[in-house]
């Protein structure tokens, strides 16, 4: 089984972590109680969604080098 790297986004809530990729056509997420798990769930997600549509959803090479969080103040 060959491996790659895939970069992960996970965003923590009041009830909980959700988990997403970055690179991947279509949509996957994952969802735990804590971000191993939120991890774990995407990770298995991932793969799941890999084996059904096969690695075209994969883009070649992700143009994604890093990910990053910013907050600003904005005007509403």
């Amino acid at each position: 089984m060959t491996m790659r790297a895939i970069k992960i986004i996970v965003e923590k809530y009041n009830d909980g972590y959700v988990a997403y990729p970055l690179g991947i056509k279509g949509v996957v997420v994952g969802e735990g109680d804590s971000y191993e798990e939120a991890l774990a769930d995407v990770k298995s997600a991932i793969h799941c969604h890999i084996d059904i549509f096969g690695q075209e959803v994969l883009k070649e090479e992700s143009p994604v080098l890093k990910a990053f969080v910013a907050e600003a103040e904005v005007p509403i």
